[in-house]
């Protein structure tokens, strides 16, 4: 019978009114409903924080995370205004606190320099809360505002007048609304990441974040950086050997436009960068403090700059001949830890969350400013300059290698068109990636049970033999002369390096499915080392996962549990009758378990508990990685003695 179609009418049309649509659509303004987001909201608060310190009013912010699960975001800048705003006839605070696309950011006469675009962030924020307290210091009096789900519960009221010591300032108090966001418990250490990283890029400001939530004496920690992002780089290069002192510019760039009639306007650029040892490259990118993790403009400057005066200075000092290729991007990158932080008057971000700058005056800019101060650097310092160039060639020599092992890969490592090759794959019959998956399986004992115990349809198996290269320590022609890597990479279908593609992805999920013992953490990391370093996309468009095998077994008579940690394992056993006789099994290999037991608490999508692999912070990422997997022993040793006390170790 025919699919009956219903025609859209005029009663199908539904206009939101207020902040129901942040509500109704949170992935529009906060990117989802996650702890991504649930963390957001408290960025976007701060943000404003920011641009008070941008404008010159605010040196202190101050983020509290409350025992009763809000948080307090402070500061001591101008305050929101209070009074009765012209056009709609209501408070100011009550406009900016509820009203879309309100805000101080439209009017360039109250922040040169703003985050804040849309005049969305704190409203949404607020729309997403299940309650929020707005405390305004201004004018000599306090004034307060209550909402619930972004409706206010009173007019704005003044509680009373400041004293003498008391400074101008905002305070946003927010409960966020857990029928909305599935997670609501904000992580201390990620938000140390973030404040950190701003304190850096918004030089001379203090930032505090202080956790009531742990008793009886609070975590706090306090961020304060004076040399800015040159310091940044020095911290994020801390364990690595650097090949030279930073580089470091900071200047102000008028823009013209001379075709279409804009009016001029000014672009702070401040860019820091320096080479180390590491096989690796590290990029942070900021537009009015703003995080963008995907880069934009300002990136397409800097890795423009940095190529074409490399090139130039060695044509001109004759390390490079007239017969001999340019370096290319991927060349001058490696080894290169680089910070941008630009300051635009009207930043063009790609959404709300503000991943991507798009201005495209920025590109220019940037290049310009960064290849002046490359080129004055390498004249001035010849003998890093030298060090730098030599990298190059290393890099270049490597890639030509990685180029020709790729092809090897390629011709001869077509899992599809031969089953003898390494890594012995068992496909499935589904041909949707979104509908499939591949577990990474350690050992072919594992990988047995699991090709026995799997739904052909949709789950396919790659069983690895021993531990993969450590990826961290090694350049890409010798991880593709890898048997396991080579598997991996045919396995997946997205190449590497210059062949990435992620439209050729052949699996929806990339599950890790290792021992619960040491030798499965350790062979666990190094994918992730690997995942991390040459395949950044499989994780941040959320395809990698871990896999959750249970730890115990316990059986009573004909009753079966499976506990996958150790609270789960003694709660299993207190409920059961101490008459009866209690079986406990230690489940440390997947081959101990037969296929139907994999299967039912492993493999199984309706039971199983799959983590999905995430970047909170590429800085942090990149520095974890780098200190545990790199070729620098004495912060591995300090992590490890560090750390020690909390290990747990196979009996």
């Amino acid at each position: 019978m025919a699919e009956q179609i219903t025609r859209q009418t005029e009663e199908n049309i539904r206009v939101l009114e207020g902040l129901e649509a942040v509500r109704l659509r949170p992935g529009m303004y906060v990117g989802g409903t996650d702890m991504r987001a649930l963390h957001h909201l408290i960025y976007e608060v701060v943000d404003n924080a920011i641009d008070e310190a941008l404008a010159g009013r605010c040196d202190h912010i101050a983020i509290i995370l409350n025992e009763d699960g809000s948080v307090s975001v402070s500061d001591n800048g101008g305050g929101i205004p209070v009074g009765i705003h012209k056009q709609k006839g209501v408070s100011t605070l009550q406009l900016v606190m509820t009203t879309l696309h309100a805000g101080g950011k439209f009017d360039a006469s109250a922040y040169k320099v703003s985050g804040g675009l849309h005049g969305v962030g704190v409203s949404a924020v607020n729309a997403l809360s299940e309650w929020m307290v707005a405390e305004i210091w201004r004018d000599g009096k306090v004034y307060r505002q209550e909402y619930q789900i972004g409706i206010p519960q009173g007019d704005v009221e003044v509680v009373r007048k400041m004293t003498p010591d008391e400074s101008s300032g905002t305070c946003i108090t927010f409960l966020p609304d857990s029928t909305i966001l599935e997670e609501t418990d904000f992580s201390f250490n990620t938000l140390t990441q973030r404040f950190r990283e701003m304190a850096f890029v918004a030089r001379g400001v203090t930032i505090t974040l202080r956790d009531e939530r742990v008793t009886p004496i609070p975590k706090e920690m306090t961020f304060y950086f004076e040399g800015g992002i040159r310091s940044f780089v020095r911290y994020l290069n801390r364990n690595r050997s650097g090949l030279h002192e930073p580089v470091h510019v900071d200047r102000d760039l008028e823009i013209e436009f001379e075709e279409n009639g804009r009016d001029p306007f000014t672009i702070g650029i401040e860019v820091a960068f320096q080479y180390t040892n590491a096989s690796t490259t590290t990029e942070l990118y900021f537009a009015n403090t703003i995080h963008t993790p995907d880069g934009g403009s300002h990136q397409a400057g800097l890795r423009t700059a940095i190529t074409r005066t490399i090139n130039n200075y060695a044509r001109k000092a004759g390390m490079l001949k007239e017969k001999d290729a340019n370096f290319s991007s991927n060349d001058t990158l490696e080894g290169l830890t680089a910070i941008v932080s630009i300051k635009h008057p009207d930043p063009q971000f790609e959404s709300q969350t503000k991943v991507k700058l798009m201005n495209p005056e920025v590109q220019g800019a940037v290049s310009q400013v960064t290849a002046d101060a490359f080129a004055e650097f390498l004249e001035v310092h010849p003998r890093d300059a030298r060090r730098i160039v030599e990298q190059c060639m290393t890099s270049m020599r490597a890639r030509d290698a990685a180029k020709k092992a790729r092809e090897l890969v390629r011709r001869g490592a077509n899992l599809l068109e031969n089953t003898t090759l390494p890594g012995k794959l068992a496909d499935c019959s589904e041909q949707d990636p979104s509908r499939s998956e591949l577990y990474i399986v350690e050992g072919d004992s594992a990988g047995g049970s699991a090709k026995q115990g799997r739904d052909r349809h949709f789950q396919a198996i790659l069983p690895l033999r021993g531990k993969i290269l450590n990826t961290e320590r090694a350049r890409l022609d010798k991880i593709l002369d890898n048997n396991e890597v080579k598997a991996l990479i045919s396995a997946l279908g997205v190449g590497i390096g210059d062949d990435f593609n992620l439209d050729g992805l052949r699996y929806g999920r990339i599950i890790i499915m290792t021992d619960a013992d040491v030798d499965g953490a350790h062979i666990r990391t190094l994918l992730l080392t690997f995942f991390f370093r040459y395949m950044t996309p499989l994780i941040t468009t959320g395809h990698l996962y871990i896999a959750q095998p249970p730890l115990y077994r316990v059986s009573s008579g004909k009753k079966v549990s499976y506990a996958y940690t150790e609270t789960e394992r003694e709660q299993i056993m207190k409920s059961l009758p101490a008459s009866q006789k209690i079986g406990l099994q230690r489940y440390k290999g997947l081959g101990e378990m037969n296929p139907d037991q994999l299967w039912d608490t492993t493999m199984d999508p309706g039971s199983r508990t799959l983590l999905q692999v995430t970047i909170e912070d590429a800085a942090e990422a990149d520095r974890v990685f780098d200190m545990l997997m790199g070729s620098s022993v004495p912060p591995r040793k300090r992590f490890i003695t560090t750390h020690a006390k909390n290990a747990t170790l196979d009996v």
